[in-house]
C-alpha cells in the first residue's frame, strides 16, 4: 500500500496551480515530513505506554540514532524524488539489488564476515528479481529513464543500506533486550522530523504545498494514508531488523518487490511472461534453499546440545 501511494502521489498529474504549473506534487521533502510527523506521534504514545516515560527510561542515548535518522531521511527523499524520473521496473530492480550492498555495508560498519555461499545466494536473488522486473514491463516506454533518476536511486540504495546496518549496530551496542522497536522508531523519528522540517523551511516548500493542497484536497488525504502505512511499516521493519538482522530484512523486502508486481498485474490486468516466471523461480528456489539450510542447521545445533546435556 505504501509503495502504491508513493507512486500515486508523485506520478499523478493533479490540478495545476500558479507555483506548480505541471500539476505534479511539488515536494518530496513534504512526503518525508508527513510520514515522520505521524511516526513520532505513534512512537511517543507507544514508548510512554510500554516504558512509563517517553525518553527517561531509554538505555540508548538519543544521539545514537542521529546517523541512521539522517540516512533514513535521505533515502526516503531520494526514493520519492526518483519517481519523477525512473520507470517502475527500473526502480524495482534498484530496490531489489540491495542485498549485496547491505552485506558490504555490514562489513564496513560492523566488520561482519559473511560466507562466500551467502554472497552467491544474494547474487542469484538479485539476478532473479532483475529478470522478473525487467521482463514485466509492458512497453519500451517503461524503460525510459533520466540520468538524474539513476542518481537518486543510487543515493537511495547507499543511504538505505547504511540505515539498516546502523540500526542493527544500535541494537547490538546497547543490547537487544534494552532497545525495542518503539524506542528505535522514536529515536529515528525525533531526529528525522527535525531534519525534514529544516529542509522544508530552507527550500520554502511549505507555502507551495499548502497552495497545492487547497487546489487538490484529495492529495492531502493521500499523504495521510501514506503516513499511516509508513508508520505501521516502520514498526515491522524495526522488529525484523532487531530479531532477524538486516540481511533477512533485505531479503523480505526484495521478495516484496516481486509480490507488488504480481498484485499490479492482477489489479491492472498486466501480463506476466514466462521469462518473469523464470526469474521468480530463481528467487524462490534460493529462498527455499536458505530456509531448508537454516532449518537443518538449527536441528543439528539442537541435537548437539541434547547430546552434550545427555553426556553430562
Amino acid at each position: 500500500t505504501w509503495g502504491f501511494m508513493q507512486e500515486l502521489i508523485m506520478t499523478t498529474t493533479f490540478e495545476k496551480t500558479d507555483r506548480v504549473p505541471d500539476g505534479k506534487f511539488p515536494s518530496a521533502a513534504f512526503c518525508v515530513f508527513s510520514n515522520r510527523f505521524l511516526a513520532i506521534i505513534v512512537a511517543m504514545i507507544s514508548v510512554k505506554i510500554r516504558h512509563g516515560s517517553v525518553f527517561n527510561n531509554n538505555v540508548a542515548p538519543l544521539k545514537a540514532f542521529a546517523p541512521c535518522a539522517l540516512s533514513n531521511t535521505m533515502s526516503s527523499w531520494s526514493q520519492y524524488a526518483s519517481l519523477r524520473y525512473v520507470s517502475f521496473p527500473v526502480q524495482t530492480v534498484f530496490k531489489s539489488s540491495k542485498i549485496i550492498p547491505v552485506m558490504a555495508m555490514g562489513k564496513v560498519l560492523k566488520g561482519t564476515n559473511y560466507p562466500i555461499a551467502q554472497y552467491g545466494e544474494a547474487l542469484l536473488i538479485t539476478i532473479g528479481v532483475a529478470i522478473f522486473s525487467l521482463s514485466s514491463k509492458e512497453s519500451d516506454k517503461d524503460t525510459q529513464t533520466a540520468l538524474i533518476g539513476l542518481v537518486f536511486m543510487l543515493m537511495y540504495i547507499t543511504f538505505d543500506c547504511f540505515t539498516s546496518q546502523w540500526q542493527d549496530r544500535v541494537f547490538a551496542t546497547y543490547g537487544r533486550p534494552n532497545v525495542d522497536p518503539y524506542q528505535m522508531m522514536l529515536g529515528v523519528s525525533s531526529w528525522a522530523i527535525l531534519m525534514s522540517t529544516f529542509g522544508l523551511l530552507v527550500s520554502g516548500d511549505f507555502p507551495i504545498v499548502y497552495e497545492f493542497f487547497l487546489a487538490n484536497p484529495n492529495v492531502f488525504s493521500y499523504n495521510i494514508i501514506t503516513a499511516i502505512t509508513s508508520a505501521s511499516g516502520q514498526l515491522c521493519i524495526y522488529y525484523t531488523i532487531k530479531e532477524f538482522g538486516p540481511i533477512a530484512f533485505t531479503i523480505i523486502m526484495t521478495v516484496r518487490q516481486m509480490i507488488s508486481i504480481c498484485i499490479s498485474a492482477i489489479i491492472f490486468g498486466h501480463t506476466i511472461s514466462l521469462v518473469s516466471l523464470f526469474g521468480a523461480t530463481i528467487v524462490f528456489s534460493v529462498l527455499f534453499y536458505q530456509i531448508r539450510r537454516k532449518y537443518k542447521a538449527k536441528q543439528q545445533k539442537e541435537m548437539s546440545q541434547t547430546i552434550e546435556i545427555t553426556g553430562k
